[in-house]
């Protein structure tokens, strides 16, 4: 029912974000929880440092190779137009890319589309292909976009739990029958965010025998493909018959420092590319040229992506160690660049029913922020995306880390 305080057109949202109720929803999420707790933190305390392991983006500008590049192509004039499914040197610096990091061999005019950052394009391929009442199989913990944007088309999310014991990977065999006869996508995310697990040859084919055995098609999101330390990095279009169940979509964000610049590819079978492009073109005109360019160059110099990989390595080990020095069971991830560790039970003088309360102490006690996961378990996820000029500074936060979860006496 409307108010008098409501506006004429309250009752026109869509159900897809809320109908009639929409702006009324009292819940706080998680992400803007702990935003409030980070200002009341440095409220209270301005005194005292935050030590911010929650922010999920690289904390460094893209390689002065990149830079200049776009400064160049920015000026010339026939960057200055609408780009629409993209220009024919990136497909191409895409595909090249995949065939010098993978071996893969894909077509750049056909098997390769560019994207505005992975995100919409997670976003638009349900789009492609559900229907009210069909379903995406998705992982949890993880990046909820196309879940999001099955349910506005009326489809459903069956969740797939990642689980310690499981080695963070989804159970594809525990899937019902009926949700397989209705399942039209199977998103998957190796390097898995937030728990840093990379995909093996035996998980890969598992899932492109699922893809075939239940016509499923899979989205493999690889936003941090390039970030592995178990080993050189893997793409799932490498394993036999990838190529033919499904897509993969690439971000330059992560591996080459290029969060905000918003770029990236969608790379598989033609005719999904096709499917992803025409749904494209009826949302976007395409990043702008000048970006391309200079993300071309990107591809170009996997010098960028072997070094931001040493580096988050580095910081990863040292934040492994200071963790483990006050009782986590903490372990070097496979990949990412974020520290997946089961949550505390007790510390401080009191006692925590889940992670999202943890949290919330140790920003509010401790000025020290991390991001909880209670989707399968109670974990804590600790990035290493924040700013030390050197590796003196990062020492420095480590020992800081260290000196105030030692003093909480955490209890696992």
């Amino acid at each position: 029912m409307s108010t008098a305080q409501d506006p004429w057109f309250q009752s026109l949202f869509a159900d897809r974000i809320g109908g009639a109720g929409y702006g009324k929803d009292t819940k706080i999420y998680k992400f803007e929880k702990i935003k409030r707790a980070k200002r009341a933190a440095l409220a209270a305390h301005p005194e005292r440092q935050l030590l911010d392991f929650g922010i999920g983006e690289n904390d460094e500008m893209a390689d002065p190779v990149v830079r200049e590049a776009l400064k160049r192509e920015v000026e010339r004039l026939e960057n200055r137009g609408y780009a629409d499914n993209g220009i024919q040197a990136f497909k191409d610096a895409a595909a090249a890319f995949l065939k010098r990091q993978f071996g893969v061999d894909l077509d750049p005019a056909t098997e390769v589309n560019h994207c505005i950052g992975s995100k919409p394009a997670l976003a638009m391929l349900p789009a492609c292909f559900i229907n009210p009442g069909d379903v995406t199989l998705m992982t949890v913990p993880g990046y909820p976009v196309a879940g999001t944007h099955t349910a506005y088309y009326g489809g459903e999310v069956y969740k797939l739990p990642l689980r310690e014991e499981n080695g963070f990977f989804p159970d594809l065999k525990s899937i019902p029958a009926d949700v397989r006869r209705r399942a039209k996508l199977l998103v998957i995310n190796y390097p898995n965010s937030p728990t840093g697990a990379t995909a093996t040859r035996d998980f890969y084919k598992q899932v492109i025998d699922f893809a075939r055995t239940n016509q499923v098609v899979v989205v493999q999101d690889a936003a941090h493909g390039l970030l592995t330390y178990d080993g050189p990095p893997t793409s799932f279009l490498q394993m036999d018959g990838a190529k033919e169940v499904g897509v993969e979509v690439h971000s330059l964000s992560k591996g080459f420092n290029m969060i905000g610049w918003r770029i990236g590819f969608v790379a598989g079978h033609g005719k999904l590319v096709q499917a992803f492009a025409d749904v494209k073109d009826n949302c976007d005109s395409g990043q702008f040229m000048a970006i391309q360019q200079a993300a071309k160059v990107a591809l170009e110099h996997p010098e960028i992506a072997e070094r931001t990989r040493e580096k988050y390595r580095r910081r990863l080990r040292k934040l492994v160690a200071a963790l483990g020095q006050v009782g986590f069971q903490a372990k070097m991830p496979s990949g990412t660049y974020f520290l997946y560790a089961k949550a505390p039970k007790a510390g401080g003088g009191r006692t925590f029913a889940n992670a999202e309360e943890v949290s919330q102490f140790l920003i509010a006690e401790q000025s020290l922020c991390c991001v909880p996961w209670d989707d399968a378990g109670a974990f804590l996820r600790f990035s290493v995306t924040y700013l030390a000029r050197d590796e003196a500074e990062e020492d420095a936060l480590m020992r800081a880390t260290v000196e105030r979860l030692g003093r909480l006496r955490l209890q696992f």
